[in-house]
Parts: structure tokens; sequence; C-alpha cells
């Protein structure tokens, strides 16, 4: 019988020959996409002969992704990557040779105006990946003024933080990703021909603090060095500092190197038998591929192969509690 030609992934997503080359896929091996997204690394990694697992907590990528999951044979699960093991563990499967995470808002969510993630084009004031849950607007609209201005400075690392927060206080209520940018760039004195809009700072925050995107990452680090095997690859793309420092921060930690922490995981120097080897150099695109796709001028692909060490008991009662 022929073979039925799969449908083609929406996009090609950053990095991709290098996020293939640091998973080194051998047929038959069994890795976890855990950001399906369109589906481009999942693809690829079925057509290097993965058996692929992917995650996604959009119900719009689970539903739109069925037909390339179908097509290539992937398991399409709808949640958290950040439980991985636990949905892994339901299917019977308790480890992986390689896990690969593309961190932060997908082009699909960027570019859908009523999803409310960019001010690109004016659309509800939502920004939640899952669908579910406290929306942008419930945040902006009954927080405290200073946990806003919190908020922005820390994920966003808005300078000006408390003057853009009693801003939107005082704008209050706010609907619509318009009426956000607006008060944003008042609140700033930003004038139309600079060439970066103050926006952003406030958009990616506000995305971040809405999705707990820094502690599910954190976690699903936690949740790939538990299910990797002796050998297991893991990789991460990220796209901006905050995201990069705690990959960086944990890879390090977990190779034998002192880690200087994050908000969630304090400062120690590692005292237990390494769980990674030595992480690889951090990878950032070329020119060939940030002519084709700008947006990928931020990536940074990270990647680390997992040693024989078990995780500590230490650290796994610490994930539990947390």
């Amino acid at each position: 019988m022929s073979r039925v030609e799969a449908p083609a992934a929406a996009h090609v997503p950053v990095l991709l020959d290098e996020v293939l080359a640091a998973l080194a896929i051998a047929p038959g091996e069994v890795h976890v996409d855990g950001t399906f997204g369109a589906g481009g690394y999942s693809s690829a990694m079925a057509r290097a002969g993965a058996q692929v697992f992917a995650f996604d907590r959009d119900p719009d990528a689970i539903r739109e992704g069925r037909a390339v999951a179908d097509a290539h044979g992937i398991a399409l699960i709808e949640g958290e990557f950040s439980r991985m093991a636990e949905l892994l563990a339901e299917r019977g499967i308790d480890k992986v040779a390689g896990v690969v995470l593309d961190i932060g808002v997908s082009s699909m969510q960027l570019d859908r105006a009523d999803r409310g993630f960019s001010f690109q084009s004016d659309g509800p004031l939502l920004m939640t990946m899952s669908q579910t849950g406290e929306s942008a607007a419930d945040f902006l609209n009954t927080a405290p003024e200073q946990e806003i201005a919190d908020v922005l400075y820390r994920y966003g690392e808005e300078p000006r933080s408390r003057r853009v927060a009693r801003a939107i206080v005082e704008a209050r209520p706010l609907e619509r990703t318009g009426e956000l940018a607006a008060v944003v760039r008042r609140a700033l004195g930003h004038k139309p021909h600079e060439k970066k809009d103050p926006a952003t700072r406030a958009f990616q925050a506000i995305r971040i603090h809405v999705n707990r995107e820094l502690e599910e990452l954190e976690r699903a680090l936690e949740a790939a060095e538990a299910l990797l095997v002796e050998g297991g690859r893991l990789a991460i793309v990220t796209f901006h500092s905050l995201e990069d420092r705690i990959v960086k921060q944990f890879l390090r930690g977990r190779s034998g190197g002192e880690s200087s922490g994050s908000r969630h995981m304090p400062e120690r120097t590692a005292t237990f038998a390494p769980t990674f080897h030595r992480p690889a150099k951090a990878v950032r695109p070329g020119m060939a591929e940030l002519t084709r796709n700008p947006r990928a001028r931020s990536a940074t692909l990270r990647s680390a192969v997992r040693t024989a060490a078990p995780v500590p008991a230490s650290l796994t009662a610490r994930s539990v509690v947390r």
C-alpha cells in the first residue's frame, strides 16, 4: 500500500536543524515535544524515526494539529508540559530518550487578534494559552497597583513600571489590547517614529504572569530530568533573557557547577552527583535563518545529555512541596 503524503506543518520552527542535531534521534526512540504548536519540531522528529509524544496546553493547537499528528503517528496530548511525566505515566511511558521545549508564545497565538497576545491588531485582552483561568483583563482590572508594577518590572524588565501601573489603574476598566497599548505608550511618552514600541515589555510581562510561564518552565525542566534515560538529550529553545537565565542556571547547577538560582530555585552549590553532563555551547540563529524568519532573532538553544545519576531525593521532595 502506498504511503499517504503527510500534510505539511504550518511553519518551520526556529533552529530546527540544530535542535535535531542536539536530539540525535535514533529510529524507534521515544521523544517528547513539550510545545507542539503547529507541529514543526514533532513532525521533523517523527520523520527522523522517533516515536513522538507531543504536548500543548492550547486547545486551538490540539484541534488544528490533529491532521499533522495523525499523519506522522504523533501522540498529541492536551496539557501543560510541566505535567509531562504524569501524563506520560498514564500512557505507560516512564522513560524517554529526548525532550525538546520551545518556550514562550507561538506565532499562531501572536498572529490571531482574538487571542489577545499582541498589540499589532486590536483584540480582546485575553493572553491565556490554555484559554481558561485568569485573563490579562481580569488581572489588570482587579490587581493592586503595586502588584501590577511588580509584574511589569520582574517579567518585562520595565524600568518605569510604577508609572505604567499607575496609568493602567487610572484607565480601568481595560478590555482591548489596543487600549492597553495606548495607555502604556502615553505613560512612557512614546513617539510614533521610535523604533521599539514600549508596549512590547508590558505585553510580555502580563502574558508571562497570566500563564505562569517561568514556573512552568522550571517544573518542565525537572520533569524532563526525571524522564530522561542515561544518555538522553534535552534541548530547550528560549526567546528572552528571563527564560534563558532559568535554563542556563538549571543546566549549570545540574551538571555540577554553581547555580545562582532563580526566584524559585535558591542559590546553592551542587552537593549531588551531576544529573547532566556539561551543557553544549549555546546556539543562536545564523544570518540565513534570520533573513527567512526575523522572529528568530532572539532565539537561543541550550542542550545537555543526561547522566546515569538519579535525581536526588532532596530535589524531588522540594519539587513536590513547592
